[in-house]
């Protein structure tokens, strides 16, 4: 009789200016998102990743690591911003109007 732990699918997801890079991966049902980024080991092919200040979500909704998974959710790793978003467009529109 087994005893290992039923086990769900999702996807770790992680994109930079260069590449996107979506790994599928076989997790235990009660696994979190960072078992998952871990297990992906997408970490490697991101190494500009800082994994003590790891921002995730899951399907565009923002999630802490420790967050509960469930079958087919896609965990996306998020890079931190270049710019302020709001000096960004004031920028561009600035630039549009010479």
């Amino acid at each position: 009789m087994s005893t290992a732990s039923p086990r769900i699918q999702v996807e770790v997801a992680c994109a930079n200016s260069a590449k996107q890079l979506i790994v599928p991966v076989m997790v235990a049902s009660d696994a979190r998102v960072i078992d998952a980024v871990q297990q992906s080991g997408i970490l490697s092919h991101f190494p500009e990743i800082d994994m003590e200040n790891l921002v995730v979500g899951i399907f565009g909704s923002k999630v802490r690591p420790q967050s509960a998974l469930n079958q087919g959710d896609r965990v996306e790793i998020y890079r931190p911003l270049q710019a302020n978003p709001m000096e960004a467009r004031k920028r561009r529109a600035s630039v549009k109007r010479i």
